[in-house]
């Protein structure tokens, strides 16, 4: 017998679940809470199986140690009571539409013991905000042998392998001075934003570890950074001009890229190519694709396309169903110019998030309600300490403003704090900044535990 809250709250406005507390279901629900929440015209609730948020793009900075993750994350229920809206913790099991219901998985604790019941939540209008899950390809040993950066927990798990890696050869080389020591291979798999960001970070990483804790790590010798795409170059979503200045950072550091290489399998410690080459791997992390999260399809009735994505309409509804929204990258959802569907990118789930925090209102206050349109702003890409690179998109411009150098690093760095900025005001995201400072400054450089 599953716990009921559809009747807990006597209140009879409107309740708009929101799962999931990515990029676009936390600022959905931020700008809601503000706007109908806080005039008491709707109930916002906003489910998901994490306690807090953390922006995505910056995993790969805490997998390279070079961030503290618990400075960085928002915590939800405090987030929500500031901003008038209800949190609840726990994973989507299921829907009942019939009933306007969903079903929320049990919470456990860290040591298996039940935190919260299994339980349903009554909605009159659902939004799915799942975000995406790692598409290994059906490739053999990828899922149980590769890494993955989908949450804070994986990048956590990554930097630990590495600098205990990192640390076996540091002891090895004092151990036996002069001897040639094996270095740390890091192969990763996909050449796309994250992987090229790794790859990048993780050089000036190995030099801060050696500048901090290791002085007989050699950062030059002691790791092997190889990157693997099956495309004919780096970056291949984007403008090819990036890409060339991706790749000639990539070789400046040292990172073996190798183009056009399929993988045909991944164990315990090897890659093996389509070519029959196995290449020695002490981590491996693969950042090669995306797909809707398993959940959707043990949802009954919900269309998804072959990437287990939801397929919405112009408005974010899904078809036959106007009381269910999906956004973010669990949505298939077709740009307004031309049949390509619109980007998994961190812009494209806050212009969603804006979009639809005015029509759900536009929904309150029985108004037409426009078709979402997709604006590429562009595409920034960090190098870690060399730097950054990027195109800026304008409706005033003819074409791509390509950048790089000190002027590409601040509109990177711009991105997070306009993020934090929505979420929480400038006065708080002042405060947030400065911890974030400060912290920098009163530890090491590269997190080691």
């Amino acid at each position: 017998m599953l716990n009921s809250y559809a009747q807990q709250n006597i209140d009879s406005s409107p309740r708009i679940v929101i799962v999931g507390g990515g990029a676009a279901g936390l600022e959905l629900a931020t700008r809601l809470g503000n706007g109908a929440g806080k005039a008491r015209r709707a109930q916002i609730v906003l489910l998901d199986r994490y306690p807090t948020h953390f922006w995505k793009p910056l995993l790969h900075e805490v997998a390279s140690g070079q961030i503290d993750a618990s400075s960085h994350q928002i915590d939800f229920a405090a987030h929500a009571k500031w901003n008038h809206f209800r949190f609840e913790q726990g994973a989507l099991a299921g829907i009942d539409r019939d009933r306007r219901e969903i079903v929320i998985d049990e919470t456990k604790d860290v040591d298996g013991r039940v935190l919260l019941p299994r339980r349903t939540l009554a909605f009159d209008t659902l939004v799915l905000a799942l975000g995406s899950v790692t598409n290994f390809f059906s490739i053999s040993g990828a899922a149980d042998h590769a890494l993955t950066l989908e949450t804070v927990d994986q990048a956590e798990t990554f930097r630990r392998r590495l600098v205990s890696s990192l640390l076996r050869a540091s002891h090895a080389r004092q151990a036996t001075p002069g001897a040639a020591s094996t270095p740390v291979s890091v192969t990763i798999i996909g050449a796309g934003a994250t992987g090229v960001e790794l790859a990048s970070a993780l050089r000036g990483s190995a030099q801060r570890v050696r500048d901090d804790h290791m002085a007989s790590l050699d950062p030059a010798t002691d790791i092997r950074i190889r990157l693997l795409e099956g495309a004919p170059r780096v970056l291949p979503a984007l403008p090819e001009r990036i890409s060339a200045r991706a790749q000639d950072v990539l070789a400046g550091l040292g990172v073996d890229v190798r183009l056009g290489c399929r993988v045909q399998s991944v164990g315990a410690e090897t890659v093996a190519t389509a070519d029959g080459e196995t290449l020695a791997s002490d981590i491996t992390i693969w950042a090669a694709g995306v797909e809707g999260p398993p959940v959707l399809r043990q949802l009954a009735g919900l269309p998804l396309n072959r990437l287990g994505q939801v397929i919405v309409d112009g408005t974010l509804q899904v078809e036959n169903d106007s009381d269910i929204y999906a956004m973010g990258d669990c949505a298939a959802c077709t740009a307004s110019k031309g049949e390509a569907l619109v980007p998994p990118r961190a812009q494209a789930a806050h212009q969603q998030a804006v979009y639809l925090a005015d029509a759900l209102m536009r929904r309150l206050d029985n108004r037409d309600v426009p078709h979402f349109s997709y604006r590429d702003q562009g595409t920034l890409i960090s190098f870690g300490d060399a730097g950054a690179a990027g195109a800026l998109m304008s409706e005033l411009l003819r074409g791509p403003l390509f950048i790089e150098g000190w002027f590409a690093a601040s509109c990177y760095r711009h991105l997070y704090r306009r993020h934090i900025i929505g979420l929480t005001g400038i006065r708080r995201a002042a405060m947030y900044g400065a911890i974030q400072w400060l912290r920098q400054r009163v530890r090491p450089t590269v997190k080691l535990n």
